[in-house]
C-alpha cells in the first residue's frame, strides 16, 4: 500500500504538471512557446523523469512487493537516487529562483518535496533491498550522465536549458562546470550510501517477500 501510494502521487503530480503545460502555463521563464516545444521541455527536465521512474517501478513494486530482474535493479536504484537529487538541488538551487502561486505552486511542492521525501520513505520502511551492486551503481550512472551530456548540447544549440545553472550565459562556462562537479559529486555520494544502507537494512518488512525471494 505505501508503494501504491508513492505511485498515485507521482503520477497525479507529472500528469497535473502535463496539464499545465497544455495549459500554456511556463515555469523558470517568460516565453510560452508551441505545444511540440513545450512538451519536449517537460520531457527534458530531470524532475519529470526522476519522477516518471519513480512512478513506473512503485507501480510494479504495488503489484509485486518483492519485483527483481537483471535490468529492474538499475532502474529502480536510478529512480530512488534520481528523486533524491532532484529533491535536493531543488531545496538547494532552484527554490531561492522560483515565486511561484496557486497550481503552479502545488505542482511544484508534488514534484520537489512529496514525491521525494515519500519514494525514500517508502524505501528505507519496505525496501525491497539487497539489490545494489556496484555494478548496478555503475549501471544507474548511465541515466544521468547521458541526460547531462543531451541537455548541455542541446542548450548549446537552441539556447534553452531546463534549469538556469547549467546555463553558461548566466554566470559563465566555469560556474557550470563547479555546478555539474558538486551534482557528480551528490550523485556518487547518494549512490555510495544507498548501496551501504542496502546491504545493512533487512531486505523487507518480515513476510513481504515470497519464500523464493528470501532464498534469493
Amino acid at each position: 500500500m505505501l508503494h501504491l501510494l508513492v505511485a498515485v502521487v507521482a503520477t497525479g503530480a507529472v500528469a497535473f504538471q502535463a496539464v499545465l503545460v497544455f495549459s500554456g502555463e511556463a515555469v523558470l521563464n517568460d516565453e510560452v512557446p508551441p505545444l511540440a516545444t513545450r512538451l519536449y521541455r517537460l520531457a527534458a527536465y530531470f524532475t519529470i523523469q526522476s519522477n516518471v521512474l519513480v512512478a513506473v517501478t512503485s507501480w510494479q513494486l504495488w503489484r509485486d512487493p518483492a519485483r527483481d530482474g537483471r535490468w529492474w535493479r538499475p532502474v529502480r536504484l536510478a529512480a530512488l537516487v534520481g528523486i533524491t537529487v532532484t529533491g535536493l538541488v531543488h531545496f538547494v538551487l532552484l527554490r531561492p529562483l522560483l515565486d511561484l502561486d496557486g497550481a503552479n505552486w502545488v505542482v511544484d511542492k508534488l514534484l520537489h518535496m512529496v514525491v521525494p521525501v515519500l519514494a525514500v520513505l517508502a524505501w528505507f520502511l519496505v525496501g525491497p533491498r539487497r539489490r545494489v551492486t556496484w555494478r548496478t551503481v555503475g549501471e544507474s550512472l548511465v541515466w544521468p550522465v547521458v541526460w547531462t551530456g543531451w541537455t548541455l548540447v542541446v542548450g548549446a544549440l537552441s539556447g534553452w536549458y531546463p534549469y538556469p545553472f547549467l546555463n553558461p550565459a548566466n554566470d559563465g562556462v566555469g560556474a557550470v562546470v563547479v555546478a555539474c562537479l558538486g551534482i557528480t559529486v551528490l550523485f556518487l555520494a547518494l549512490f555510495a550510501g544507498v548501496r551501504g544502507l542496502d546491504h545493512r537494512l533487512a531486505p523487507a518488512p518480515a513476510g513481504e517477500l515470497s519464500p523464493a525471494s528470501r532464498a534469493r
